[in-house]
């Protein structure tokens, strides 16, 4: 919704998914794993098996609270019928990650990403450990196998000698055999090509020889054990270095064999190569612990340093006690982004990072991306201060220099937050809390700057407090203000509709914007009066529209909140300002979120259903961004369906049209026709945009594309120019 905070996503508000949809994510997935690993199955067993795996899948995600243990068993199963490669585990976790959510047509969120992450891992989780037992199993048989050989060596000697040669010489696992002094005697292909190295190189080692430097001395202790007959077996995680400098890990098992007087005789050494394992396992972390876009460690890998940090600060053998953060925001990157375009942007971020990554190493320092074009930067054991300020004047100073990204060059500047303190007491949440509170000090006072936390002013919740308390007094006084953006029709792209957005001028902060007091209003309940006021003031001026423009005024979209629609008042307020203004109600729109009308309980439904007998106008704003009972959809009071912004980015490029978003566009837009609904799109911005919701049907457009918000002036001479054309 263009002038109210949009709610967020949940997984409650996911209850089931169609059938087609899994079945259409299950032949994707089918399609992915072939050639992976041979399976005994055609590929239609393949794409059935994998349907009830989506099942699985799906209750994964949408469980409430989540339980992954059937995502788990997803990737145990994906093992037991054979797709045991190392690439079909790598291509599910890709398939997962970049189609469940679309394919099954399910609205991106954080909470939504957080959830499949999490099915990511449990699937990786379930397939290691069932790919780690058969190998252990197969690994135990050939164990069995040649203390079988020793056994009945009398007996069956020859049969038992060939037996075990097989194995030996065909075995998937490495297998070495060396004596109690640690003289490697055999090993077989498998163990030669784990280590690199040919039959003859390694009968002439030791098992010393294979020392790597990063080994850590618990492989070797209980290595020194099992020699002396202490212990019968041990298993570790070693990696070895192969001669041309490449790294094999491996899971390695090591077992004594004693003779008839139970006295050591040699040891056997069985091993697998998991290094493939092993660079998924480091990837996928790698992936969950940095940003994307510029490589720099995320908020997650952050907050984990500095919560080690405030944790090694707590021990009694503490290596410093004070900590520095610089919280950092570019100056008007809003501005580049909306006027070059988000590529530019993110350009333009890989730029920053390089530059910030440069100029802020040391042993005790980290940059990160927090998201957007926030950056923070944390010094471990701070020596005050002035340490922390000649950080951000560098950083301010490695930015000056213009920035060439694609064609041209960009000036860019930041400002920055400051907050050095010692860590006793202190968590990463107040840490981060005051931080924020300082950039905002920082970019209220100008570009280009930095602000030093200051305790005398106040934390984040006062100045909060400060706004919400002074919002009564505010609307007495007349400091909010409405400002109007057109919705104009896309075949003639004349203005059918003005949707109405508040704003407030504060005296001491300037210009406020929805987001900071919005959900300030929700909280205390000023939501009520508010939502009031503004509906009064735009009826005010719908009617002034509709005395001057007659039949072409345009109607008047005005925002209602949750709270409001529950208000039992709501239908008299409407009333009593129609009667008062004089405005016709099929004049007057009333715009409600999705999850907010699809959430409403029968009372506040039936005051929608009396508004909307009495000619105003229902529309769902940001439709598309929650999920809606659409059998419950056809029976609400509803007129108009406002497509979210979000769907139009992908609409941009008339060249490179994002083919997902423009069918749950084009989706979207033949259920509200066939709900006899008009359509109207949000966010449009480009005429690709404009011109592809036009062909598919919508019928009117809202965006910076046609006007932004502006004063009721600015509505009145587009109006006054259609009159004369």
């Amino acid at each position: 919704m263009t002038g109210w905070t949009a709610p967020v996503s949940s997984a409650h508000e996911v209850t089931s998914v169609d059938g087609q949809r899994k079945r259409d994510f299950a032949a994707a997935w089918s399609r992915a794993l072939v050639g992976t690993s041979y399976v005994p199955m055609t590929g239609a067993e393949v794409e059935e098996l994998l349907e009830g795996y989506t099942d699985q899948l799906v209750e994964a995600l949408l469980s409430e609270p989540q339980h992954t243990d059937a995502a788990r068993e997803v990737g145990s199963e994906l093992v037991s019928v054979h797709f045991t490669g190392a690439e079909s585990l790598a291509r599910t976790i890709e398939n997962v990650g970049e189609h469940m959510l679309p394919t099954l047509g399910i609205a991106e969120s954080p909470e939504m990403r957080t959830r499949v992450s999490a099915i990511q891992s449990a699937i990786s989780a379930g397939f290691m450990q069932a790919a780690r037992k058969r190998t252990l199993d197969e690994q135990e048989a050939i164990r069995q196998a040649v203390l079988d050989a020793r056994d009945s060596v009398e007996q069956a000697l020859r049969t038992s000698e060939a037996r075990f040669r097989a194995i030996f010489a065909e075995a998937a696992i490495g297998i070495g055999i060396a004596d109690t002094e640690g003289r490697i005697m055999e090993a077989n292909a498998s163990l030669r090509r784990i280590l690199g190295r040919t039959a003859e190189e390694l009968r002439g080692l030791m098992v010393y020889d294979l020392v790597d430097p990063e080994d850590n001395d618990t492989v070797w202790r209980v290595y020194e054990e099992l020699v002396r007959g202490e212990r019968e077996q041990y298993r570790v995680e070693k990696h070895f270095t192969r001669p041309d400098g490449s790294k094999s890990w491996t899971e390695l098992i090591v077992s004594l064999v004693r003779g008839e007087d139970g006295m050591p005789l040699y040891q056997v050494a069985m091993m697998e190569d998991v290094t493939d394992r092993k660079m998924l396992q480091d990837r996928l972390r790698h992936q969950a612990l940095h940003d994307p876009l510029t490589g720099l460690p995320n908020r997650a890998l952050f907050l984990d340093r500095l919560t080690e940090a405030l944790r090694e600060d707590s021990d009694s053998t503490k290596r410093t006690d004070r900590v520095a953060l610089c919280y950092m925001d570019l100056d008007g990157f809003k501005v580049i982004n909306d006027s070059l375009g988000h590529h530019v942007g993110d350009d333009l971020l890989v730029t920053v990072a390089q530059r910030l990554d440069e100029a802020v190493r040391g042993e005790d320092r980290l940059v990160a991306r927090m998201g957007g074009d926030e950056f923070v930067i944390l010094i471990q054991g701070s020596q005050g201060t002035q340490q922390a300020i000649e950080v951000a004047n560098h950083v301010l100073e490695t930015l000056v220099s213009p920035m060439r990204v694609g064609n041209q060059e960009l000036a860019v500047s930041a400002s920055i937050g400051i907050l050095e303190r010692s860590t006793a007491g202190q968590t990463p949440a107040e840490l981060m809390r005051d931080a924020d509170v300082t950039l905002y000090w920082a970019k209220a006072e100008g570009k280009n700057q930095w602000a030093l936390f200051d305790t005398e002013r106040n934390a984040s919740e006062v100045a909060q407090f400060r706004l919400s308390a002074a919002m009564p007094a505010a609307l007495e006084r007349e400091e909010f203000y409405v400002d109007y953006q057109p919705l104009v029709e896309l075949g003639e792209y004349t203005v059918s509709g003005v949707e109405a957005l508040v704003r407030w001028w504060h005296p001491e902060l300037g210009r406020l914007g929805p987001d900071r007091f919005i959900g300030l209003a929700e909280e205390t309940g000023m939501i009520v009066p508010l939502g009031r006021w503004v509906l009064s003031k735009a009826c005010e001026q719908a009617k002034a529209w509709q005395d001057e423009f007659g039949r072409a005024a345009p109607f008047m979209s005005v925002n209602l909140a949750v709270r409001q629609s529950r208000d039992p008042n709501l239908v008299s307020d409407v009333t009593e300002i129609l009667d008062r203004t004089g405005l016709d109600p099929g004049k007057l729109q009333l715009e409600l979120t999705e999850s907010a009308i699809m959430g409403t309980a029968d009372e506040p439904l039936e005051a929608l259903r009396t508004l909307s007998r009495m000619g105003v106008r229902i529309a769902i704003d940001d439709f598309g961004t929650g999920y809606s009972n659409l059998a419950y959809l056809r029976h609400l009071p509803v007129h108009e369906l406002k497509i979210a912004g979000s769907f139009m980015e992908g609409l941009a490029d008339s060249e490179c049209i994002d083919p997902v978003d423009a069918r749950i566009v084009s989706t979207l837009v033949d259920l509200a026709h066939t709900l006899g609904l008009t359509v109207t799109a949000e966010g449009v911005e480009t005429h690709a945009q404009a011109k592809r919701m036009s062909e598919i049907g919508c019928e009117t457009g809202q965006g910076w594309l046609f006007a932004k918000p502006g004063p009721p002036d600015a509505v009145r001479e587009l109006l006054t120019a259609e009159q004369h054309r």
